[in-house]
Order: structure tokens, then sequence, then C-alpha cells
């Protein structure tokens, strides 16, 4: 099990530092029910990293991914596909960065959350952490890796909470401070989020490619020894 930790808290990191969704719940604690909302946001989030992750797993099981404890050919040249589209969405998130002397301004379903219903929070959780190409890639990425290993059913779930977990701290932090934190919590936050803005597409073309590479190599390498 140490094994399949290793290689999924890389992933998990590259998710925790992707801007847009920690901008997205400091908004909703800006919004009028925003302790409610925050929180609704957080579930959200984590429920769809899960049902990713979780419906990853399943199919990985059924389809004998490591059938007698070799990794399946084939599962390889997935994981190197979802390399290939991690290096894509780096490319395309670089080229959406803004030029300079630009203004950066936040997509426009970001200034609608400050209205949001916390069932709608609790939406836009489960779509930026499940529905998201770029997470989605990443969570089914790093399952198949975790089911390339043949762990048993118990410890592969125990590997998804983890990952899970790890990924939605950078949501959980801006929650947890809004609640503790008064209004100094809120001129902090209010900071962050033009700084997360401003940075997004740069950030998340550098975590990408990274992740990109490392899961590229790593499958090449499965498929070639």
């Amino acid at each position: 099990m140490a094994e399949a930790l290793a290689s999924v808290l890389p992933i998990a990191v590259g998710i925790v530092v992707v801007p847009l969704p920690v901008a997205a719940v400091i908004v909703l604690l800006f919004s009028p029910r925003a302790k409610t909302n925050g929180l609704a946001f957080v579930a959200g989030w984590v429920l769809g990293l899960a049902l990713v992750g979780g419906l990853t797993l399943l199919i990985a099981d059924g389809s004998d991914i490591a059938d007698g404890g070799e990794p399946a050919r084939w599962a390889s040249a997935v994981k190197l596909l979802l390399g290939v589209g991690l290096l894509f969405l780096a490319y395309r998130s670089f080229e959406k960065r803004p030029r300079a002397g630009e203004e950066p301004s936040p997509p426009g379903w970001m200034a609608a959350l400050a209205e949001s219903s916390p069932a709608r929070a609790f939406g836009i959780g489960v779509l930026l952490s499940g529905a998201n190409p770029k997470n989605l890639l990443l969570t089914v990425g790093a399952m198949t890796g975790v089911a390339l290993l043949g762990l048993p059913a118990g410890q592969a779930v125990v590997v998804l909470a983890v990952f899970v977990a790890v990924c939605s701290v950078g949501v959980v932090i801006p929650v947890s401070y809004a609640l503790v934190g008064g209004q100094k919590a809120r001129e902090t936050l209010t900071s962050w989020e033009s700084w997360l803005v401003a940075n997004n597409a740069v950030v998340v073309a550098v975590v990408l490619l990274v992740l990109g590479v490392w899961v590229f190599a790593g499958s090449l390498a499965e498929l070639i020894r």
C-alpha cells in the first residue's frame, strides 16, 4: 500500500495547487449564506472525487487490470494516453494565460457564485472536482495506477480515501479559516482570490506539464520493460 500512496500523492498535490477551485470557494465565502455554502461546496468536492476514483477502481477491478500480479499492457497504454491528455491540457492552459498588460478576469460562472444557494454550491463542488477535465484525467490516472498494483479491495479504498483527503486540503483551508478568522480572514481571502484568478492559467499549465511528463514517462516504462 505504501507504493500506491507514493504514486497518488504527487497527483493529489497537483490537484490541491490548482487555483480556480480555491478561488471559487473563496467567492462562496462572501455570499449571503457563506458558511453553509462553503461547507456544501466542500461536500460536493469530496463526493465528486470519490465517485470518479471509486468508479475507476471498480471498472479496473472488473477488467482484471492486474491479473496475476502483472499489470495489463492495455492499462499501461491507457495511462500513456492520459499522460498525453495532461500535456495537451497544459499547453491549452498556457495559451489562455493573460498577456502582458492584460487584466485577468474571473470566469463568468464564478461571478454568479456570490448569489448561490447551498444546493448550487454543492453541485458546483461536484462538477469542479469530478467533471472538470483536468481533475478527471488526474483522478483517473491516479486510480488506474493504484489498480495496476493489484491491491486488495480494502487497501485500495484506503488509498482512495487518503487521495481524496489530500486533494481536498486546498478547499478546506479557506472554509476553515473563514469559520474561525473573522474580519481579518475576509480581508486575507480577498487578496488570495485576486492572486489565484490572476495566476490560474500559468499555475495549472506548470502543474499539468509536470504531472503529464511523470504519468507519460512512467507508463512508457511499463510498456517497454
